[in-house]
Formats: C-alpha cells, sequence, structure tokens
C-alpha cells in the first residue's frame, strides 16, 4: 500500500496537538474542560432519576453506571433525599497507565442529586436495593401524609331544620 506524501505530515501535526492540549490542559487529554473546576477540583454531576409515588410510598429509580453500592450514600432529611456517589476516572487506573487513548467518553468524577417530595416520608423505613447499576428506593409515606377516609356525621345542618320550621335560638 502506498501512502501519501501528506500522511507524515498530518501525523507530525496529530502529534504535535496532543503534546499542545498536555502541556495546556493537563495529562489527560480528552478530559471535558467543563466537568472540572478552575483549581482540579470536580464539580457534581447530576444523575437521571425517575421519581413517582402511590397511595403508599415514593420511589426513586436512578441510573448508576460505574458504581458499586459502596460508591453510593443515601441520605433522607424530612421529606428531602439525597443520592451521591463517585465513578473513578479509568485513564486514572493502574491498567490505563502510559495506554494511548482514542476515545474517551465515560463519566467519571463525583455525582449528586437532591430531590424534595410534596410529603414527608418514614426515613426509618425506607429500603434501598442496587441490581445493574441502577439503585431502588422505597420511601414510605409518613402516616400524617397519606389519604385519610373521614367518617361524616348525621347531624342536621342549621338551614335544613330552618327550613323545617324547627325554632333556632340566636
Amino acid at each position: 500500500m502506498m501512502r501519501s506524501p501528506f500522511f507524515n505530515d498530518f501525523v507530525a501535526l496529530r502529534d504535535t496537538v496532543d503534546r499542545f492540549v498536555n502541556d495546556s490542559f493537563g495529562a489527560d487529554p480528552f478530559r471535558t474542560l467543563w466537568s472540572r473546576g478552575g483549581n482540579g477540583q470536580q464539580f457534581a454531576q447530576p444523575m437521571p432519576l425517575d421519581v413517582y409515588a402511590t397511595e403508599d410510598q415514593a420511589v426513586i429509580v436512578a441510573a448508576v453506571p460505574g458504581m458499586r453500592p459502596d460508591d453510593l450514600e443515601l441520605t433522607v432529611h424530612q421529606n428531602t433525599v439525597t443520592l451521591s456517589g463517585t465513578v473513578g476516572n479509568v485513564a486514572e487506573t493502574e491498567e490505563a497507565k502510559g495506554a494511548t487513548w482514542y476515545v474517551h467518553e465515560l463519566g467519571s468524577g463525583t455525582y449528586r442529586r437532591s430531590i424534595t417530595l410534596p410529603f414527608a416520608v418514614d426515613a426509618d423505613q425506607t429500603q434501598a436495593t442496587f441490581e445493574h447499576g441502577i439503585l431502588r428506593v422505597v420511601l414510605p409515606k409518613a402516616e400524617s401524609a397519606k389519604p385519610r377516609k373521614i367518617s361524616i356525621g348525621g347531624g342536621q345542618p342549621q338551614a335544613q331544620a330552618i327550613a323545617s320550621g324547627e325554632q333556632t335560638e340566636s
């Protein structure tokens, strides 16, 4: 196979740009600049959630790919639920040390999400399960937040008593 004379120039240009990016932005040329603060700190990124409620409970389903149950923290304070966790950067592992990267798109960093529910929950009865990168949190509604059936007494309203000719005291 015969290569164009411009091929070597293209490879040299690519190598020069790679060195420039590495020197300017650090050793990870594919990191996204918006995922880190100017001082090297990572911003908390949101995690996608589904949240729904039934008559008795609220359910939160969170996609947390790359995390293990030990990487996650779940807190409940009054009616606010907070999920947070960290996904490591594959490029920073010992296995990837010295590798030549062609694509590096997997997200990494700190993820955090807080949801305030419109009703009180019973935090002591909360259950959380984790399977295949999906976290499912079931939060029973507090007794005070559950709908209650109120029985109605059989007394006569005052307007009906007047219409039937009964006297009322003023």
